[in-house]
């Protein structure tokens, strides 16, 4: 098999495309800023919900007095999909300030994904004695 089908090296090399992505769209909203009638965008988070759950193991109870695992698993928290965004008399609905959190936010969250795929492949290199 080769290493770029593994899932999770998969996943993380399209979460690094998405977040590559979502800084040309957030530089895109700073460079229009003065624009008038110009609106913030911004990208939905990638979606792998199917390749969690063809990778979930199910747990066995081989004891009635094991606990048995809970369905779903997902966050308590509901997703804000409201897209409100403060417009100015001009229609532009650009924040520098926003858009400046955004993009450190996104940076941040990039440099760990881009640590653990790097850590990853060490780990593999040293799972073939190539390390």
């Amino acid at each position: 098999m080769p290493i770029t089908d593994i899932p999770i090296l998969s996943m993380l090399r399209e979460r690094m495309e998405w977040h590559q992505e979502r800084q040309r769209v957030l530089a895109e909203n700073v460079a229009n800023a003065d624009t008038p009638n110009y609106r913030a965008k911004d990208l939905a988070p990638p979606d792998f919900s199917h390749e969690v759950q063809l990778a979930t193991l199910s747990l066995d109870r081989t004891n009635p007095l094991h606990i048995t695992a809970q369905a779903g698993g997902g966050s308590a928290f509901a997703a804000d999909s409201s897209g409100r965004y403060e417009v100015r008399p001009r229609g532009n609905s650009v924040t520098h300030e926003d858009e400046m959190m955004k993009a450190a936010s996104n940076q941040m969250d990039y440099d760990a994904v881009t640590s653990l795929y790097t850590r990853s492949l060490a780990l593999i290199k040293i799972a073939i004695g190539k390390a």
